[in-house]
């Protein structure tokens, strides 16, 4: 196959051809052949209008990604706090907490509210729950267990194989 080609590509080489027009002589190898009517599409034409529509899009898209991205980071903020205000109780939201500082737990107890960490500088970490009969033993000892300062620091990691891995 490449002996042909390379055949083919010589022949191309040493033919001369002179333009009709210009009078100039050039070879084959050299000449760009346009036809002047409509020639069919092929699959291949078809496939490239593809990929150039497709690239446009996507050009279009990576302008637009940073600023859908930060209106949608926007929104979604501006409906947190709504968020917050409406599953908590009005004695939580009256005191005004900044609804970023508040995380979900769920149980035993409903939330943590790290007062102050959006200023990176948390003055209070508040345990809050709805009483809960079933769950007052165990608040109760939570409760204790801080009073009496009997928890430890102790930092946990997942590693790449998915196994918790607590430091020392």
């Amino acid at each position: 196959m490449t002996d042909e080609f390379s055949t083919f590509y010589k022949t191309r080489q040493s033919i001369l051809c002179v333009c009709p027009k210009c009078v100039a002589i050039s070879r084959l190898s050299q000449l760009y052949i346009v036809s002047e009517g409509r020639k069919d599409k092929t699959w291949l034409d078809e496939f490239e209008e593809k990929i150039r529509k497709f690239q446009d899009k996507q050009g279009v898209f990576e302008q637009q990604k940073s600023a859908v991205k930060e209106a949608a980071i926007k929104r979604g903020r501006e409906k947190m706090a709504k968020m917050v205000s409406t599953s908590l109780s009005d004695k939580v939201v009256s005191k005004k907490y900044d609804p970023y500082d508040i995380k979900p737990i769920n149980h035993p107890i409903d939330f943590i509210i790290y007062d102050g960490m959006t200023k990176n500088a948390v003055e209070n970490v508040i345990f809050l729950h709805q009483k809960n009969d079933n769950l007052a033993q165990l608040h109760k000892s939570i409760h204790d267990t801080v009073e009496n300062k009997k928890y430890d620091w102790k930092v946990a990691r997942i590693s790449k194989e998915g196994k918790l891995e607590i430091e020392e």
